[in-house]
């Protein structure tokens, strides 16, 4: 099978939609002989902050000399993106190989009568072959949907349970309440895994403790402290964890990093060797793109993949502290089924003009002409793009000398804005 056939091959499954449950991801790899049983696993839920976290522990790990696995989505970049051995994207040749594999166990299963796998329970299989051939020592997971009953739950070799920042999202699917939500994604913990959060709304860190097995390690926001926070780095300190930089912008991001430093000592916990130097230099060498992240400094652009309230109140806190709540000439794209009139309302005192796109995933976008709308029901004025391109350019034009340009909301267009600026990292 080549690579091209192995993407048309998942194009057909993606008829079967996303249907969440165990049980055919459970027969999926049993055909397959239960390659997760053969990995450990830091498994991550949250809402937003999941990829910024994985990011963290990933490099960390990494930088103490072991081989790590991420299985990671959506992806801004690249498909490949999705499985990554130690920051490496899987080959097209391996992809293809795999695929094989996986598209033999498939058809064995409805030989059988079973229902075809979803899209993600096929890629989800893929994941595991890839890093279980690579003898990889860790895999950092993340979930798709929920957690529960999302895919990724079919592993039981989980060291530590870590919960990124959990708000409103996907309520069609995981329930309407904070509360259903979060008992949704605390559906991750296991037997013998640390437990780790991020700093949590009450409701949620009730959830996560009732659910508890063994002990929450909740992230304490009094033992962090910032002694730098500019546009190029930050650098902090976290109970014993001192003076540790990075280089991804937000106050969230150092809450991020500190979530990953509670994962740090749960993983020393479970026997796993990490030293402080690793710690620091993974720390510093995180990359994740996307999440503030600036591309250009003249003017200034900065790319945001603010695409829900919680992400739209991160993304306005950081105007607020870098840019001093200055407005903005801004592109934006974004999903039909997300909150879009609540972002707009948030990043409203920050938004001058606002050229609007239609995403590559035509058939999920918000057709632009209708965000359009949205921003000028909010006074905020705003016309259409063609494309992304054009976007970029009408901003440039329409900014002032010392004005910025913000892209934001979907994650799904920003690999392409991030390629024409020109900050490709890999």
């Amino acid at each position: 099978m080549l690579y091209e056939e192995a993407r048309v091959y998942l194009d057909q499954a993606s008829k079967y939609g996303s249907v969440l449950g165990l049980e055919s991801i459970s027969t999926l790899l049993s055909k397959l002989n239960h390659p997760q049983d053969k990995l450990k696993f830091i498994h991550i839920a949250g809402t937003n902050g999941k990829g910024s976290i994985l990011a963290f522990i990933a490099s960390i790990l990494q930088a103490e000399g072991y081989k790590v696995g991420r299985y990671i989505s959506p992806t801004v970049m690249d498909y490949l993106e999705r499985f990554q051995i130690n920051e490496s994207y899987m080959k097209k040749e391996t992809f293809a190989e795999i695929m094989g594999e996986v598209k033999d166990a498939v058809e064995r299963m409805m030989e059988k009568g079973h229902a075809s796998p979803t899209v993600f329970e096929i890629e989800t299989a893929i994941a595991f072959l890839f890093f279980v051939k690579e003898k990889c020592d860790y895999v950092l997971l993340e979930t798709g949907l929920g957690g529960r009953l999302d895919a990724t739950n079919i592993v039981k070799n989980t060291l530590v349970c870590v919960f990124a920042p959990i708000s409103m999202d996907h309520m069609d699917v995981l329930g309407s309440t904070l509360e259903e939500i979060a008992t949704e994604k605390a559906g991750i913990i296991k037997p013998g895994a640390c437990m780790v959060s991020a700093p949590q709304k009450e409701i949620v860190t009730e959830v996560l403790r009732t659910a508890s097995i063994n002990r929450l390690q909740m992230v304490d926001l009094s033992e962090i402290h910032i002694l730098k926070s500019d546009l190029e780095e930050q650098i902090f300190s976290y109970k014993e964890f001192e003076r540790m930089k990075i280089h991804l912008i937000g106050k969230n991001q150092i809450e991020n990093a500190a979530t990953a430093l509670e994962a740090v000592v749960a993983l020393r916990v479970q026997g796993t060797q990490i030293s402080s130097e690793a710690v620091k230099r993974g720390l510093e060498n995180a990359k994740w793109p996307g999440r503030f992240q600036v591309l250009s400094r003249k003017p200034l652009i900065i790319a945001d993949g603010a695409h829900n309230e919680n992400a739209a109140e991160r993304l306005a806190e950081n105007i607020e502290t870098y840019l001093q709540g200055e407005k903005l000439v801004a592109i934006m794209g974004v999903f039909q089924d997300k909150e879009y009139q609540k972002i707009i309302r948030i990043m409203k005192p920050y938004l001058e003009y606002v050229y609007t796109i239609d995403l590559p995933n035509r058939e999920r976008t918000l057709p632009k002409e209708r965000l359009v709308q949205e921003f000028l029901a909010q006074d905020i004025p705003a016309e259409t793009a063609m494309n992304v391109e054009e976007a970029l350019k009408f901003a440039r034009e329409k900014a002032d000398e010392n004005q910025g340009i913000l892209v934001f909301g979907s994650l799904s267009y920003l690999g392409e804005v991030i390629r024409l600026e020109g900050r490709v990292e890999r």
